[in-house]
């Protein structure tokens, strides 16, 4: 099993967050933009805070999407962002335990995956699509 559940934890505990109430859902209803909104008090610390967790999307790619939209937003962070990023730390407070089961397998079998977001940011109305190949 792969997985960074102590680093997880260590974070919770370096941001203050390790008490925290737990989330069941890692993209919240609201979407991150750039809309106006006070300037998040210590730009430097959310870097950190927002490194880390871009260090945790190799085990956890699950959070990989909503990483790099808050990382969009790192050179003028502002107070809502650090709402998306502590969501974030909410959510992976209750999947800790989450990783990669690394089997051996028999076969080679190419896996193809695809998704789109038609139009999904509200602040430019632009469109993202991704995919996934495992072989």
């Amino acid at each position: 099993m792969l997985r960074q559940h102590k680093y997880i934890l260590d974070n919770l505990t370096r941001v203050g967050t390790n008490s925290c109430k737990l989330v069941d859902t890692l993209v919240p209803t609201w979407k991150v933009t750039i809309l106006p909104d006070y300037l998040f008090s210590d730009p430097t610390w959310f870097r950190q805070i927002m490194g880390a967790l871009q260090y945790l999307t190799f085990t956890r790619p699950d959070i990989y999407f909503v990483v790099n939209k808050v990382c969009q937003f790192m050179h003028v962070p502002t107070d809502s962002h650090w709402v998306a990023v502590k969501h974030i730390l909410h959510y992976l407070k209750g999947t800790a335990s989450y990783g990669f089961h690394i089997t051996r397998g028999s076969s080679f079998a190419l896996h193809g995956f695809t998704d789109a977001d038609w139009t999904g940011s509200i602040d430019d109305k632009k469109s993202m699509g991704g995919y996934l190949c495992l072989l």
